[in-house]
């Protein structure tokens, strides 16, 4: 006898009670697992990594350590698992954008070259000719700026230092692949710079926390967040977010709401949070996250959005770890502490692994370190 004669359910009652069933016996995905990879060509922290078209990932700038800049770039081939250098940039760049376009190029802009003064300049990579060429310039020098690829496919660039950390900008600009131009577009009611920019699900952009004045150790520190609606080319004021956060991480949940993790308020006293906030662009609000196993802070892209929709943090911390939505909990992977975590990228790869690179450690004077690792499902 089955469940529908045995108790008199109806069919769709009967469905939802095999789904609940099937829910609760759900065995939930593991954390996955850690397996080094080809060693970078070189050493870097606050670089960029792109995932192309053709599958591999574009390194590109950074720092080596405090007061070496980085103008070189690599390649990434996941069959082959290793680095090879391609040509090297116009120049230096550390705390750069980049973004992949649609025809299948990466905008390069911005950045900071250690003369003193952020960089205005942009180029394009060509993954047909493995070289870099120069493309329109920005209209403010920008360094730890934001880049969001537009469903038009045109890129908005907001906030970052013009010069030092002292120096933020509330404009942002649009940039059109088809004439190569930066283009003025509304500005944000706060300056910004290292703070984090999430596309949302009807596109517009998410753009939360972050640095708006003062000089080290006594920074202003965002709460605040502003949404981007492409259409008006206006910032709207939002929900703030329950304390500030810069240098923090952000990724796209499956249903549309936005995760804010880790961070800092750096106030004369350091704060790293493990506390994660969800942004939820229906209510225009943020409610209380769950918490994180570890503090993490300088992580802007050290967190993605893997293939089953759960959260990997990479970055900010010795250890990864990964938020499951199905369950509201941060599971942390049982492997060996990374040594480079800090200002490090994690990429998603075709294949639904993720590719770390490089950061460096507890001891920001050693520089960074330059080993790669491969997340695994």
């Amino acid at each position: 006898m089955n469940l529908r004669t045995k108790f008199g359910l109806s069919a769709l009652t009967l469905f939802c009670v095999l789904v609940l069933l099937a829910l609760a016996t759900r065995t939930p995905a593991g954390p996955g697992k850690l397996a080094p990879t080809g060693d970078t060509s070189t050493a870097r922290f606050s670089h960029t990594a792109t995932l192309l078209l053709n599958g591999k990932v574009l390194v590109a700038g950074g720092m080596e350590r405090n007061g070496v800049w980085l103008d070189s770039a690599e390649l990434y081939d996941p069959a082959k698992g290793r680095f090879s250098p391609i040509g090297k940039m116009s120049a230096r760049r550390a705390g750069a954008t980049a973004t992949l376009l649609p025809n299948g190029k990466v905008l390069i802009a911005g950045g900071s070259d250690g003369s003193g003064k952020n960089l205005a300049s942009a180029e394009l990579y060509d993954p047909d000719t493995n070289t870099f060429s120069a493309t329109g310039s920005l209209s403010f020098p920008r360094g730890d700026a934001t880049a969001t690829l537009l469903k038009n496919g045109k890129v908005l660039i907001a906030g970052g230092n013009a010069a030092g950390d002292d120096d933020q900008l509330a404009s942002a600009e649009i940039y059109d692949p088809l004439t190569g131009l930066f283009l003025p577009t509304g500005s944000m009611h706060s300056p910004r710079s290292y703070f984090t920019a999430v596309r949302l699900k009807d596109g517009k952009v998410l753009v939360a926390g972050g640095l708006s004045g003062g000089q080290f150790p006594f920074h202003k520190v965002e709460a605040t967040a502003e949404v981007y609606d492409p259409l008006t080319g206006r910032f709207t004021l939002t929900g703030e977010m329950s304390v500030p956060r810069y240098k923090q991480g952000a990724a796209l949940l499956p249903d549309g709401k936005v995760m804010i993790a880790g961070g800092s308020n750096e106030d004369g006293r350091q704060y790293k949070y493990s506390s994660t906030e969800i942004f939820d662009p229906q209510m225009n609000a943020f409610q209380p996250g769950p918490r994180m196993k570890f503090l993490r802070y300088k992580l802007p892209s050290g967190v993605i959005t893997l293939s089953d929709g759960r959260i990997l943090v990479a970055g900010g911390a010795e250890l990864p770890e990964i938020y499951d939505p199905a369950r509201g909990v941060f599971v942390s992977l049982n492997d060996e502490p990374l040594d480079g975590f800090l200002f490090s990228t994690a990429t998603l790869l075709s294949d639904g692994r993720v590719l770390m690179v490089d950061g460096y450690g507890p001891h920001p004077t050693a520089g960074a370190v330059n080993h790669a690792m491969l997340w695994k499902p």
